[in-house]
């Protein structure tokens, strides 16, 4: 299983610098350094922004107010769904 702490430092990284309050995903986009295709190591495996939507999506309630907020929903939704 992928250390949710790391997990969480590249998310915190690559969504810092949104403009929150956050809407929809599509919110994020311009803040990542890649844009949809911004990958992260989940563990041995890597993903990209879109597919870390797709995967943690079941916890997504939007509005987001801050960075911590939206990780936490994100992280949630992978361990639900026991991707972390």
């Amino acid at each position: 299983m992928p250390d949710r702490e790391a997990v969480r430092e590249q998310f915190v990284e690559a969504f810092e610098g949104a403009d929150y309050p956050v809407n929809s995903p599509m919110d994020l986009v311009p803040a990542l350094p890649n844009g949809p295709a911004t990958r992260f190591d989940v563990g041995e495996e890597t993903i990209t922004a879109m597919e870390l939507n797709q995967r943690a999506q079941g916890e997504a309630d939007y509005p987001y107010d801050s960075v911590d907020d939206l990780v936490e929903a994100l992280l949630d939704g992978l361990e639900e769904r026991d991707h972390i």
